[in-house]
């Protein structure tokens, strides 16, 4: 199908605006001084369920191990977060957040929570809920996404 000026590819102005999105976000956290994406989800992580091992840590952001390992060794490095034993299993480091970390979480929420109120000012609530409510239908999809072709990697070997 050929398209004219007239006709708007949805899924290509999707790709655009979330690109957009990303370096967008990147830019303003960058200007505001806080944790980088992957600190402040893994430091969220923690601070919502408490203690966790790397295993768990590496299968709820559907990243490797490794990747998972690297970040929270980073977190570690800074006094973030820290290690204790598994009371279950004393072969298993988990992993918490700690005093520093959460002050330094809760500061980025807060940046971050006064960025989008500011940026959103001009939007009717229900605008707001509705592309919040976008927002976590497109991040469910693509996890869902990823666990299938995780499920048909794994079915191959």
């Amino acid at each position: 199908m050929i398209e004219t000026d007239t006709e708007i590819d949805s899924v290509g102005v999707v790709e655009h605006e979330v690109s957009l999105l990303l370096r967008l976000a990147e830019s303003a956290r960058k200007t505001a001084e806080t944790l980088d994406r992957s600190a402040y989800l893994l430091l969220g992580e923690l601070e919502r369920r408490g203690p966790l091992g790397i295993a768990v840590l590496a299968q709820s952001f559907q990243v490797d191990l490794s990747t998972a390992s690297r970040q929270t060794a980073a977190l570690e490095a800074k006094g973030l977060v820290e290690r204790l034993s598994d009371p279950d299993d004393g072969r298993i480091s988990l992993l918490q957040i700690t005093p520093r970390g959460r002050a330094q979480f809760q500061a980025t929420r807060a940046a971050r929570h006064a960025l989008f109120d500011d940026i959103l000012a001009d939007w009717p609530e229900e605008d707001r809920r509705q592309l919040g409510a976008s927002l976590a239908r497109l991040n469910q999809s693509i996890t869902r996404r990823r666990r299938r072709l995780q499920a048909r990697g794994s079915g191959a070997h």
